[in-house]
């Protein structure tokens, strides 16, 4: 399994898996489908009602011609088929991916796919040490397998939570699934190589956005809140 590692903004390295080939392959696919699907449907309802100007027709038809370019925007780098098939588009460089990233890959889908019957993009991803068809290496992203997103277990970071656990940060609830993997990234990588200034990064992120204030060492306050974030999103 082809692995990168991506430096986040907050200065934690986080691994993730390369998105294969039949992968990919898969998720284009299935948005090909809808996409079929949706034009035929308005092709249909169109016609049914006695409608044939062309302008129209093309109006109605552009959500298809945008659908890549819309869906990841709006998506956070997924549309339904990367949804679907675990895929994200990120930024090598770990930062968030802006409209400008997803409009590059959009129009170089044209070299990639569209003109060549994908053909560029099967050999770009096969031959480049991050999987990029030529719009992720214009953009500078790439697309990954994302881990599945759920509540910390025991087994990851934390022993299991007594039912009577009285929580200390209830504002720990309001974090994303994706800060809270930075932070139990961020505990691994301290645990496995003494590396403490992710540690020190993360919690000074997260006091921050959560407003809070803690005398708590930093490894504690990041434990203390995974438990926190745990117990009130199980409740």
């Amino acid at each position: 399994m082809q692995t990168i590692q991506i430096q986040t903004t907050q200065n934690v390295g986080i691994q993730y898996a390369v998105a294969g080939l039949g992968e990919r392959i898969g998720a284009y696919l299935l948005d090909s489908v809808i996409i079929g699907a949706y034009v035929i449907i308005v092709m249909f309802l169109l016609t049914s009602v006695g409608i044939n100007t062309y302008w129209i027709f093309i109006l109605f038809y552009l959500p298809a011609f945008f659908y890549h370019l819309i869906s990841e925007a709006l998506m956070d780098g997924q549309s339904i088929g990367k949804k679907q098939f675990g895929l994200k588009v990120v930024r090598l460089d770990g930062n968030p991916v802006t409209l400008g990233n997803y409009v590059m890959r959009w129009i170089l889908r044209l070299v990639d796919i569209s003109i060549t019957s994908g053909a560029v993009a099967l050999l770009s991803i096969a031959v480049t040490k991050e999987g990029q068809r030529i719009g992720d290496i214009a953009a500078g992203t790439t697309v990954v397998r994302l881990r599945e997103q759920r509540p910390v277990q025991s087994h990851q970071v934390i022993e299991q939570i007594d039912s009577d656990y009285v929580p200390q940060f209830k504002s720990a609830a309001s974090l994303r699934a994706e800060d809270i993997e930075l932070i139990r990234q961020a505990l691994s990588t301290y645990k496995s190589t003494g590396n403490v200034q992710p540690i020190l990064a993360i919690t000074e992120k997260v006091k921050e956005h959560l407003q809070i204030e803690s005398d708590m060492p930093p490894v504690t306050f990041l434990y203390t809140i995974l438990k926190d974030y745990s117990y009130l999103n199980s409740q």
